[in-house]
């Protein structure tokens, strides 16, 4: 395991172990870390969560609409497949707007390969997604608990 690159999400409903991916999206990766290890991630809901999709989190304002206060980060895209565990970055209609929030897929989702940028994949824990409550928003949002980098741990 690359401690500087793998993050630990822990969620209320389990520990998740995320490989991340500096070889498809370093600048993806640089911000996911920078602002785990700031705690920004601490305590942030999955605001949109469909089953057989996708759960969405890393707003802090949980509505969908929020993001971090650093700048947003040019695309990153690569042809590295949306499939079961696979974690990319959200944005708006701008490709060039990811900035903070992030899902994770439940399933294949390969029509959106080479429009979002993926920045890494479970490695454990995929239970514990799949256990987040369902909803856009959930009635009780599924929350992260902690996100570290493993280094820091």
């Amino acid at each position: 395991m690359d401690a500087e690159n793998t993050l630990l999400m822990e969620l209320e409903t389990g520990a998740v172990t995320i490989k991340l991916r500096p070889d498809l999206a370093p600048q993806h990766v640089a911000r996911i870390k920078e602002l785990a290890r700031e705690g920004f991630y601490d305590g942030v809901v999955f605001h949109r969560v469909i089953a057989g999709f996708m759960a969405q989190g890393g707003d802090p304002t949980g509505s969908g609409m929020g993001g971090s206060d650093k700048p947003n980060l040019p695309a990153e895209f690569s042809r590295e497949p949306h499939v079961r565990g696979v974690c990319s970055m959200a944005r708006t209609a701008n490709p060039n707007s990811a900035n903070s929030q992030f899902f994770i897929c439940f399933d294949d989702a390969t029509f959106l390969d080479g429009q979002y940028t993926v920045w890494g994949e479970v490695t454990e824990g995929m239970d514990a997604i799949d256990a987040l409550p369902k909803g856009e928003p959930p009635r009780a949002p599924g929350k992260i608990v902690s996100m570290k980098v493993a280094a820091d741990a």
